[in-house]
């Protein structure tokens, strides 16, 4: 069979779906899998050995209509399932199967703390999408591929230490993003060198948790394209991370996570997911509060002007923690 996979963002969300692509490849070598997002994610999916083809458009899925008709399809799996993906399989007229969503559920718990929310990973919904094959999650986790040849991992390696943690230090909405006064700590008392990690974006931050790392941080933030970041958190002892698509690569990779959750709740079902076997690699750390959670995504600055998600978190155990062996 012919399976067109939809899964327009972001990051974390198309890192999210790929045991629905390996459910799909163990069931039958011969199936085909193509997938369709939006371009600027595309480094995402670029060296999955899974997706025969990749599908990108840049604003609008009418780029891509006639290339996508011409394909001929049998089935498209929906995981994004909003009005954009609606369309786009009415207009290719092939049969569909979409996850389901919980926006109604999310929407209750944000704004009145009412908690209809299934305990439940994201994944395990995306899975759901495969039942009319008798298909399900396999309890496997998730899958990454960096895709950087021998040549390119062995520059990247000769510039990292021999051992050391991985600071995620943004996100892509400032509720999420860990602050200074909660990483520098941890730089400053790891037993283990530190490297930092992040979009141009994150440059200042990352500036000044390198003067007070004090020789024991390095900082990667802005110089290193997604799949190079994905090959240094391969190779890290442990990855601190907020709510971030680095979050499900260091999980793709089955690295122990120090998860600092902001204004987000684990309860979305889009915490850490490694293997059944690996879970206790996974250590969540969050602040119970009355305004938690605040958004289902993020906000620009707490809605609440204090951000005490993050700067209440119990630093002392984080560090206890990151220099403990799991």
């Amino acid at each position: 069979m012919k399976f067109l996979i939809l899964r327009f963002s972001s990051i974390g969300d198309i890192v999210l779906t790929s045991p629905v692509l390996r459910i799909l490849h163990q069931a039958s070598e011969n199936h085909e899998i193509h997938f369709v997002t939006k371009a600027k994610f595309k480094e995402v999916l670029q060296h999955h050995p899974y997706v025969a083809k990749l599908h990108t458009f840049e604003k609008e899925i009418t780029e891509i209509v006639p290339s996508l008709k011409a394909e001929k399809f049998d089935v498209v799996i929906d995981l994004h399932n909003n009005l954009r993906s609606h369309r786009l399989s009415r207009l290719l007229g092939v049969e569909t199967h979409r996850f389901q969503k919980l926006n109604l559920q999310k929407w209750l718990k944000v704004n009145f703390k009412w908690d209809f929310l299934p305990q439940q990973h994201i994944v395990e919904r995306y899975c759901q999408s495969l039942e009319f094959m008798n298909l399900q999650y396999d309890g496997q986790g998730l899958d990454y591929f960096h895709g950087l040849d021998a040549k390119a991992q062995m520059q990247l390696q000769a510039q990292l230490p021999p051992q050391f943690h991985a600071f995620v230090v943004g996100g892509a909405h400032y509720t999420k993003q860990i602050p200074l006064e909660v990483l520098a700590p941890l730089a400053q008392q790891s037993t283990l060198p530190i490297v930092l990690l992040g979009g141009p974006g994150d440059t200042t931050k990352a500036k000044m948790l390198l003067d007070l790392g004090q020789g024991s941080v390095m900082d990667f933030c802005g110089k290193l394209s997604l799949n190079q970041s994905a090959f240094v958190i391969s190779q890290s002892q442990k990855v601190v991370t907020a709510d971030t698509g680095l979050m499900h690569i260091a999980a793709a990779y089955h690295k122990p996570i120090l998860m600092v959750w902001g204004n987000t709740i684990p309860q979305f079902g889009m915490s850490p997911l490694l293997p059944e076997a690996e879970a206790l690699k996974v250590l969540n750390f969050e602040v119970a509060l009355n305004c938690r959670p605040c958004s289902k995504i993020g906000f620009e600055k707490c809605p609440q002007n204090h951000f005490k998600c993050m700067y209440e978190q119990n630093v002392a155990a984080m560090i206890h923690q990151l220099n403990t062996d799991l």
